[in-house]
C-alpha cells in the first residue's frame, strides 16, 4: 500500500549550529566512503558507535546504502539546505507534486489530464506517486539537456562564440 507523503518526516531546515555540526560529521563520514572506489557499489555495512548525552554507548549496524544516504543528508545540511525524505512509493497531492516540480498546480493538473504523469483518484482528489513524478522529471530534464546540447552545437557551427 502506498503511503501518503504526510506519513514521511517534515522538511528539516538546519540551524547555523546544525550546519556547522553537519559539516564536520559529513567530512568524517565521507572519509569512510572515500576508502571505496566511487564506481564500486560494494561498501560493507557500517558499525557506528552511538552515545547520546548521559546515556551508555551502543553499537548500531546500518546498511551501506543508509550510510551513503546519511552522508548525503549531512552534506546537504552542511550547505544550509533543508532536507526531506520521501519514500519512493509515497503519494503526493497535486500541490505537493507541483511544488516539487516548481510549477503551478494548474500546470501540473494539465500534465496529468494529458497523461504526461500517471495518477489515481482518491474520492475526488488526485494522488501522484513520487516515483512516477520523478520519472517524469528525469524525462523532461533529459529532453532539456538534449535541446541545450543541440543549441550549443548549432551555435558552434555558426561560430557565435559559444
Amino acid at each position: 500500500m502506498a503511503k501518503n507523503i504526510t506519513d514521511a518526516q517534515a522538511t528539516i531546515a538546519p540551524t547555523a549550529a546544525d550546519t556547522a555540526l553537519a559539516r564536520e560529521s559529513s567530512r568524517q563520514l565521507s572519509k569512510i566512503l572515500d576508502k571505496y572506489s566511487p564506481v564500486s557499489d560494494h561498501i560493507p555495512d557500517v558499525r557506528l558507535l552511538v552515545q547520546a548525552d548521559d546515556e551508555p554507548e551502543e553499537v548500531v549496524i546500518i546498511p551501506a546504502s543508509a550510510f551513503r544516504l546519511l552522508t548525503d543528508i549531512l552534506a546537504q545540511m552542511a550547505c544550509g539546505n533543508a532536507v526531506t525524505l520521501i519514500p519512493v512509493h509515497a503519494e503526493l497531492t497535486t500541490q505537493q507534486a507541483a511544488d516539487l516540480l516548481n510549477v503551478s498546480r494548474p500546470f501540473l493538473i494539465s500534465l496529468i489530464e494529458n497523461d504526461k504523469i500517471p495518477y489515481r483518484k482518491v474520492g475526488t482528489h488526485r494522488r501522484i506517486r513520487f516515483d512516477d513524478l520523478m520519472a517524469y522529471k528525469q524525462a523532461i530534464d533529459q529532453a532539456r539537456l538534449q535541446t541545450l546540447e543541440e543549441l550549443a552545437r548549432e551555435a558552434q557551427e555558426l561560430d557565435m562564440g559559444y
